[in-house]
C-alpha cells in the first residue's frame, strides 16, 4: 500500500501511546480515521490534536466485546463509505507469577489482547475484501516470541496473536489483503501503569516506580514506533520488528532458543 492518501484507517487503542501517535501520523499522510477506545476522554484528546482537515470519527468500543467490535466495523463503513486498513492495537497486561495469577487475570488479558484482535480482524475482513487493496495490522510484541517472567498472560496472548497473523498470511496469500505482524520491543507507553499487578517482580518498587524504570529501559518512543509501523504498511511487510531491542531479542532467541530464556529468567527472578 504505497499511498495512504484518502485511505480509511480503523484504529483501536487510539486514546494514548502508539495508538495516538499512529493517529497523528496517519492524519498527516492524508488518511481518514475511525478511532476506537474505551477511554472517552483520551479519545477526545487524540481527535482534538489532529489537523483540522482530517476526516475523523470516534467510537467508544470495548474490543473484548464481539458485538461492539462488529457494530463498530459497520459504523465505520457507514460513516466513511468503506475501510482500507484495520490496526488492532489495544492491549493490557497482568503482572505476577503464573502460580499467583487467577484465571480472571488471564481472561482479562486474553479478551483484549487476543480476542480483541481476532474480533477486529474478522469483523473488518469482509469490508477489506471490497477494496482494491486491504491491510490488517495486528500488534503482537517481542513477548510474542520471547517470554519474560511475571508476565505470563501477556506472553501467551501475544504468542497467540503472532500465530493468528502467521495463519492469516498463509490463508490470504494471493488475495487483495496484506497482513503485518508487528513486534515492538520496549516502547515508552502507559501499559505498565495501566496493568494489573497481582505480585510485582520486585516488591520494593511501587507500580509508578516500576513504570518509571520501564520508561528508562524502553528504547523507542511511541512516535518512532508509529513511524516504523506506517512504513511497514507502505512496504507490505509481513513481519515487523520495532526497536533495536526487538532485533537483539530476535537474534538471541533464534541463536539460543531455550538457553537465552533460561538466562533471562534466572537474572530477573533474582531481582
Amino acid at each position: 500500500m504505497k499511498s495512504l492518501t484518502n485511505k480509511v484507517v480503523a484504529l483501536t487503542g487510539a486514546s494514548s501511546g502508539i495508538g495516538r501517535a499512529l493517529a497523528l501520523q496517519l492524519a498527516e499522510r492524508g488518511c481518514q480515521l475511525a478511532l476506537a477506545d474505551v477511554n472517552a476522554e483520551g479519545l477526545k484528546e487524540t481527535a482534538a490534536s489532529l489537523p483540522a482537515s482530517t476526516r475523523v470519527t470516534t467510537h467508544i468500543v470495548d474490543v473484548s466485546n464481539k458485538d461492539q467490535v462488529y457494530q463498530w466495523a459497520e459504523d465505520v463503513v457507514n460513516a466513511h463509505g468503506g475501510v482500507d486498513v484495520i490496526i488492532n492495537n489495544a492491549g493490557v497486561a497482568s503482572q505476577g507469577l503464573i502460580e499467583d495469577l487467577n484465571y480472571d487475570d488471564f481472561n482479562w488479558v486474553f479478551d483484549i489482547v487476543f480476542y480483541g484482535v481476532l474480533y477486529g480482524t474478522k469483523a473488518f475482513l469482509p469490508y477489506l475484501r471490497q477494496r482494491p487493496e486491504g491491510h490488517i495490522v495486528n500488534i503482537s510484541s517481542v513477548n510474542g516470541f520471547f517470554p519474560f517472567p511475571s508476565n505470563g498472560p501477556y506472553n501467551c496472548a501475544k504468542h497467540a496473536v503472532k500465530a493468528l497473523n502467521q495463519t492469516l498470511i498463509q490463508e490470504l496469500r494471493g488475495s487483495n489483503i496484506h497482513i503485518t505482524s508487528v513486534h515492538p520491543g520496549g516502547i515508552k507507553t502507559n501499559i505498565v501503569r495501566n496493568s494489573r499487578v497481582v505480585q510485582p517482580l520486585d516488591p520494593k518498587l511501587s507500580k509508578e516506580q516500576a513504570a518509571a524504570r520501564f520508561d528508562k529501559i524502553a528504547g523507542t518512543t511511541a512516535e518512532k514506533a508509529a513511524s516504523i509501523i506506517i512504513g511497514g504498511i507502505q512496504k507490505n511487510k509481513q513481519r515487523l520488528l520495532v526497536g533495536k531491542d526487538a532485533y537483539v531479542l530476535d537474534i538471541l532467541t533464534r541463536t539460543f532458543p531455550q538457553g537465552f530464556s533460561n538466562l533471562v529468567g534466572r537474572v530477573m527472578l533474582r531481582g
